[in-house]
């Protein structure tokens, strides 16, 4: 499935980046900017399983459109979630379940990770699928 134009703008604004390490640099440093979750939030049923790190993500639904949220205990891992839950949001439940695209491996990211990192962000894409499918 294409990506929708929110997407590709998430994207576009990254790749201009042409070294990867300043791109996942400026990743982490777009989720700088996001306010924590509220301890309410932290919560073991908005937590991630599968993530060495502590990571939360919250998902609902506004306007047929989904919204996520998270946090994270470690500041590489939590610009990464965010970006995903950048990416997300603002996709319906059924857009998200049709895609099969990798939003990090897009940005040219996953050589840069250690397969504990890959395999926890295979963990939050699929906690942001479990969510919107829930949605519907």
């Amino acid at each position: 499935m294409p990506f929708t134009e929110h997407q590709q703008q998430l994207l576009d604004d990254l790749l201009i980046i042409e070294d990867a390490q300043e791109r996942l640099g400026a990743v982490v440093d777009n989720a700088k900017q996001l306010p924590p979750l509220p301890a309410v939030d932290k919560t073991d049923q908005n937590r991630v399983t599968g993530c060495i790190s502590q990571v939360w993500v919250l998902g609902e639904l506004r306007a047929d459109r989904c919204c996520f949220r998270c946090d994270a205990d470690g500041p590489l891992v939590k610009g990464l979630v965010a970006f995903l839950c950048a990416f997300y949001s603002g996709a319906t439940p059924a857009e998200i379940a049709a895609s099969t695209t990798d939003a990090i491996e897009s940005l040219g990211l996953l050589r840069n990770l250690s397969p504990t990192r890959v395999n926890g962000l295979t963990a939050v894409r699929a906690r942001i699928r479990e969510l919107a499918a829930k949605m519907v």
